[in-house]
């Protein structure tokens, strides 16, 4: 994975609020054996002429911003890289007092995919969401901020994610970090093998 330290990119605005992970990538998609090819099924249902994505200002886009509790309903890692594909680096979404700005399980697929997920409360959500499609921001993960204009907001992630995120490393690089401590300790253990009785 492509480290994460500073990125300008333009946004494109995807309004609503509890956009499930089946407007993300339809389940129908979802039978299919490789990982890749999933940036152009996007929103496949509901893009078109007005969506955010189709617009052209909002070509080679690469920060999202969306509503809150993005991402819920059914698991799929598919969301996650179907999101990654089309080019995006950052979700931006908004927490309310009573609604997280991300599912969980969307969180930890980010997570393990290194796709950075930004929560804001609402003023400073606001910010973003009257953006124009194709303005340009840019997220520093290296001082945790935003910089829209000459508004700087700031924002926290958790720090295990923003560091592997930081260091280009998906759940699998993030264990091979500790692959000599794992290599030791499993040259002096034995298998355990049952017996048969």
């Amino acid at each position: 994975m492509e480290p994460f330290g500073r990125h300008t990119g333009k946004v494109a605005v995807v309004p609503g609020d509890q956009v499930d992970t089946d407007r993300i990538i339809p389940a129908r998609f979802l039978s299919r054996i490789e990982r890749s090819g999933y940036g152009e099924l996007l929103f496949a249902d509901i893009r078109g002429p007005e969506f955010a994505l189709d617009l052209p200002e909002t070509a080679g886009s690469s920060v999202m911003i969306v509503g809150t509790n993005f991402g819920c309903g059914s698991s799929r890692e598919h969301a996650v890289w179907a999101i990654q594909q089309a080019g995006f680096r950052v979700v931006i979404s908004r927490v309310d007092s009573d609604s997280p700005g991300f599912s969980d399980i969307f969180r930890q697929n980010a997570a393990n995919n290194g796709l950075l997920l930004i929560e804001l409360g609402p003023s400073h959500h606001a910010v973003l969401a009257a953006l124009n499609n194709g303005a340009e921001v840019t997220v520093d993960l290296l001082e945790n901020t935003i910089l829209v204009g000459e508004t700087l907001i700031p924002f926290r992630v958790d720090e295990g994610n923003r560091q592997a995120i930081l260091e280009g490393r998906d759940l699998i690089g993030t264990t091979l970090v500790f692959e000599p401590q794992i290599s030791a300790y499993e040259a002096t253990t034995k298998a355990f093998v049952p017996s048969r009785g």
